[in-house]
């Protein structure tokens, strides 16, 4: 199975949802639509693809495009042939809100909550969508990348250092 056969198999099924692809390091990576995520998904399940284990969701923010502030990164394994492939949703803050996949896999639920609990992204559909890991008194979600990253009396460091 390579690269260009599912992705002519993706654009084919869904010929409106596909927004962008690239192949970093010869990983095929597609940023969809995020109202059609569960059904792409469900495809590439179901279909003779067989893409069928869900090796990760995680979340990512870039402050820097209010359009595409959020998003939400799925990792999908074919385990026979060994084939990847990442699926990445974007969004704006304000409407951070995104289907949940746990009728297609129940390791999608702590998956989900972490994404949930880090980045504040709702899952649509979640049986329990509820902080896992941080305090659940914390009011903030710690990975957006609106907090300090060091102490602001330290004049040794900076946050350029850290990449911001």
């Amino acid at each position: 199975m390579t690269n260009e056969f599912v992705l002519e198999a993706i654009t084919r099924e869904f010929p409106e949802s596909v927004l962008l692809h690239s192949e970093p390091y010869g990983f095929l990576t597609l940023e969809v639509k995020k109202q059609d995520i569960k059904k792409i998904i469900h495809y590439l399940q179901d279909s003779s693809l067989e893409i069928n284990f869900l090796t990760d969701i995680c979340g990512i923010h870039y402050p820097e495009f209010q359009e595409k502030e959020l998003g939400v990164i799925y990792h999908l394994h074919n385990m026979m042939t060994n084939f990847r492939i990442r699926l990445k949703v974007f969004m704006p803050r304000e409407n951070a809100e995104v289907d949940s996949l746990t009728e297609l896999y129940a390791g999608a639920n702590w998956m989900e909550r972490e994404t949930f609990d880090f980045y504040g992204i709702k899952f649509k559909g979640h049986p329990d969508l509820r902080v896992i890991l941080n305090d659940p008194e914390m009011g903030y979600h710690p990975m957006l990348k609106e907090y300090k990253l060091e102490d602001g009396t330290r004049t040794d460091k900076d946050d350029k250092m850290f990449g911001r």
